[in-house]
Order: C-alpha cells, then structure tokens, then sequence
C-alpha cells in the first residue's frame, strides 16, 4: 500500500492546506525583507489577482460547474462556502464564518485572533504595515466570476489588528 493509500484524506488535505499557507508567508517575509514590506504588498495582491481566474476555473472544475455563470444567490454562496472548503484546511476553515446574512449579502467573521494571515504577519512583526490580501483574495474570486458586488468595510490594512475583530458584508449584485 503506498502512504497516499495509507493517510486520511483530511489530513492530507490540512496538510498540504497549512504547507501552502505557511509558503504564503515566508514569501511573504522574505520579500518584504528584500524589498520592503510595501513592495511585499504590492506583488502580493498582484499574485492574488493573477491566481483568482485560475483558482476559480480550477474549482469550477473540480465541483463540476463547468462556465455556468451565477444566476441565483444561493448558488453564488454554495459555490463559495465549497471553494473555501476545497482550499483552506479545515484547522483553518474551521474560524471562518462565511455566508448568507440577508438577501444578496454575504458575511464573513474570523474568530477573535485567529485568522491565519493575521497570526503570520503579527508572528513576522509587519502587523502594522499588512494589507489584507485574504479578504482581497475573495474580491478577486467575485472578479474573475463576473460576479459585481460592494464590500463593507473596504479593506486596506488589517482591520483584525486595528479593530480587535474582522467580519464584513459582501453585498452581491446579480442582475440588480
């Protein structure tokens, strides 16, 4: 049997999640080291933009939906809520609340402190100069889905270390 055969799916997959995250990070460290933290964030919201379409064209085809664009609400959102199951580990995934609050508005909530990005960046000691790339990350998946929509709050900087807390509303405009 090989270890493929051998290891629980779940924990392949949180595995291979958190080794991810944690290169996410460290080239995220290195690059502000060599370049400064503004540049590290800079190239890094352009990496997210440049990932989103190829992420979202990924996961369409692994949840089999094929180039169906998004007609109804609640299919927008159960297509998200699997994206991030698909791609966040579920240590991770399992702090994040992200769903319907009211018609056609989606909310997200990290846990008090526990935002994977938050953590790293208070971690490396560039808190303050972190600009969000994870809520950035989903503006970028609405993007590259054709998907018009307005964020509240508009995030800049790490409203998690300004604020005490993160959690916001995605207003989603599909057909308005």
């Amino acid at each position: 049997m090989s270890v493929l055969e051998s290891v629980d799916k779940s924990e392949l997959k949180d595995m291979l999640g958190k080794g991810w995250l944690t290169h996410d990070g460290m080239w995220f460290l290195h690059t502000s080291r060599a370049f400064g933290v503004e540049h590290a964030n800079t190239l890094n919201k352009a990496a997210i933009r440049s990932l989103a379409p190829i992420e979202m064209s990924r996961v369409k085809k692994v949840l089999g939906t094929g180039e169906a664009s998004f007609e109804s609400f609640a299919s927008l959102e159960e297509f998200l809520l699997n994206a991030f199951e698909l791609i966040l580990p579920a240590s991770v995934f399992q702090d994040f609340k992200f769903g319907a609050s009211s018609d056609n508005t989606l909310h997200w909530e990290w846990e008090e402190g526990e935002c994977f990005a938050f953590k790293g960046m208070t971690q490396i000691g560039i808190i303050d100069e972190y600009r969000c790339g994870v809520i950035y990350r989903i503006e970028c998946w609405l993007d590259a889905l054709g998907v018009e929509f307005s964020i509240d709050p508009k995030i800049e900087g790490c409203i998690m270390h300004t604020t005490g807390t993160c959690s916001g509303d995605i207003r989603v405009h599909l057909g308005d």
